[in-house]
């Protein structure tokens, strides 16, 4: 059977769309609820969510995780983990599996909150909306801040942004996606997800490796600190990214004459 094969011009294209790709959240779109009801439904998501993560993860998928243990210490402390985006339905689920899933959210696109009831009611419960203009993205922001200072949480980014399917490397993303724990002075991570050939099947299995923790350097301005940080973590996901042995899709790219 031939690999499925995806073209592309740049390596910021978005090459798998949902069919609410244009989705947009309102203008004050409340992330953190209060009362006794949300935080049940809240508990009992991210409960039944957790219940399909680790089938799906570790007998579906076929996932090992190295360096689990590394993440212990801030299962009540909170933390940032930037992660390759390669798995449509594995990214959000198996950091469950990983960090503590009652304390965990992860950045989204907006697009996510449109899929049919599970952008409706799950969704919701575990994911900060990447902003889609200024205001927007200021409230973002402000969550980040909340959800790591108020709530421990952990908070997965995946800083290429758009979806490449079983993709082995690692796509080139910007500084400024550090921009959360250099202003928050917070630890971050890398977990960075590989192929390798499976013996039975053609799907390969799949070995996440997390790496860190990696602080921000506090003695540089802003700026300075983000391109440090950004240069650690692409550097470790880089070489992490090497021990794929394995293409499941195979990724052409094409001039941007054609």
């Amino acid at each position: 059977m031939s690999k499925k094969t995806y073209y592309y011009r740049s390596e910021s294209d978005d090459l798998v769309t949902a069919a609410q790709q244009d989705f947009r959240l309102p203008d004050g779109y409340q992330v953190f609820r209060k009362g006794a009801g949300w935080k049940v439904w809240n508990f009992l998501v991210r409960t039944l969510a957790l219940a399909f993560a680790w089938p799906y993860s570790r007998l579906f998928l076929l996932v090992k995780v190295r360096g689990k243990e590394k993440l212990r210490p801030f299962r009540k402390r909170g933390c940032f983990v930037y992660g390759n985006h390669t798995q449509m339905l594995g990214d959000p689920f198996d950091p469950m599996t990983i960090v503590n899933p009652y304390r965990y959210y992860a950045l989204a696109a907006q697009a996510n909150w449109g899929i049919p009831f599970l952008g409706k009611y799950v969704i919701p419960v575990a994911g900060l909306p990447v902003g889609q203009d200024l205001k927007q993205s200021i409230s973002l922001l402000k969550d980040v801040k909340y959800a790591y200072e108020q709530k421990q949480a952990t908070i997965v980014i995946y800083p290429e942004a758009h979806l490449w399917p079983y993709y082995t490397k690692i796509r080139p993303f910007p500084a400024t996606s550090l921009n959360f724990p250099v202003s928050l002075k917070a630890p971050c991570f890398a977990m960075t997800t590989t192929y390798q050939r499976c013996r039975w099947r053609r799907r390969p299995k799949i070995t996440i490796y997390v790496d860190g923790p990696f602080y921000p350097d506090q003695t540089l301005g802003k700026k300075a600190a983000q391109e440090k940080l950004h240069a650690e973590l692409y550097q470790c996901m880089t070489e992490r990214a090497k021990l794929s042995d394995y293409e499941f899709c195979s990724y052409v790219k094409i001039s941007s004459k054609n």
